[in-house]
């Protein structure tokens, strides 16, 4: 499909997790200085829009959620009003894509092994994301290529295109927490079982290498997780504060880009750190598609830890996953012991 030579708007549709529409928004930073007259139009669920409102390159959120739930006509109506001449299908969704012919987009870009997609998309990437060896930020720009975007930016230069600037300024509970005597750390041991997970005992054995006179300790999560975390909370130190379903996401965002260190698995917060531009330290197996080849936190204070060996035997039991458990609290602890 040839180029727009004034290519007025761009959909970015994608419509999953957190942490995933973390590693789509450097797309939006690189479409605007390829194109820095158009409109960037992020189409994502209920629960995403205060993380993509944070992003400086995003200029306008359309609820994915209220869109799907339209009849198709209405929801046609409602995608034409946006006058935008490209429809990016970052997360394949089939009803999306026919809306968005239906709406006479020129430009439907997606990807070849998604079925639903002949027919309905009219700009072809061939991609499998499965057995790359690429990152998911990389990956994602993978579909850039019909825009004239074909450079692939280095994880460092992805960083630079996050936009992760816009958080919350307003002052909330959760910012009193923070102690700007001491050095803080958020701890999220949960992932909403999207991810393989750090076990308790390795936390908790984190937080005894961290001392109390200079390490201010969180522990993280959503409400269904505090349920989970509760009796092992109950283990720990006194001066350890349990946050776990305090804040709302918008006050949770400021709380993290307040400390100085969040840990966790790969899941949305550990992002969310890493954009911002604190000490992001992920915990991650050897296993593919979960190893930090693909999904490791981006940004200029990231860093992540596994085990360098190949995986075998837990490779499909992620409740008894040793990969990630061999992973030592002392090589976690060393990241934050030798930068504070």
């Amino acid at each position: 499909m040839p180029l727009k030579n004034n290519i007025q708007g761009i959909i970015i549709s994608r419509t999953d997790a957190i942490g995933d529409v973390m590693l789509t928004l450097p797309l939006c930073g690189i479409i605007k200085q390829k194109y820095p007259k158009a409109k960037i139009i992020f189409l994502g669920r209920t629960y995403t829009e205060d993380i993509i409102k944070c992003c400086e390159f995003v200029d306008e959120f359309i609820n994915a959620d209220v869109l799907l739930k339209m009849d198709d006509t209405t929801a046609t109506q409602e995608l034409k009003k946006l006058n935008a001449d490209v429809f990016l299908h970052i997360f394949p969704n089939k009803k999306l894509a026919v809306l968005a012919k239906k709406a006479g987009i020129q430009i439907r870009i997606g990807t070849t092994n998604r079925l639903f997609h002949w027919g309905k998309v009219n700009s072809f990437v061939r991609l499998s994301r499965k057995n790359s060896e690429l990152h998911e930020s990389q990956l994602n720009c993978k579909l850039l290529e019909p825009l004239g975007i074909h450079a692939l930016p280095s994880l460092k230069e992805l960083s630079e295109f996050t936009g992760f600037t816009k958080i919350p300024s307003t002052e909330s509970n959760s910012t009193v927490l923070i102690n700007p005597a001491k050095i803080n750390v958020i701890l999220h041991p949960k992932s909403n079982a999207s991810a393989r997970e750090w076990s308790l005992e390795n936390y908790k054995k984190l937080i005894e290498l961290l001392p109390e006179e200079k390490y201010n300790v969180f522990i993280s999560g959503t409400d269904k997780e505090k349920i989970l975390l509760l009796e092992w909370m109950r283990s720990l130190p006194a001066y350890v504060q349990d946050v776990t379903g305090k804040f709302s996401l918008n006050e949770f965002i400021l709380f993290i880009s307040k400390a100085d260190y969040l840990v966790a698995a790969s899941t949305g917060p550990l992002h969310i750190a890493a954009a911002y531009g604190i000490g992001a330290i992920g915990i991650y197996p050897p296993i593919r598609p979960m190893h930090p080849g693909r999904w490791q936190p981006i940004g200029k204070n990231a860093q992540f830890v596994c085990v360098n060996r190949s995986c075998f035997d837990c490779k499909k039991s992620p409740q008894t996953c040793h990969c990630i458990n061999d992973v030592l609290p002392l090589q976690v602890a060393s990241l934050i012991l030798n930068k504070s």
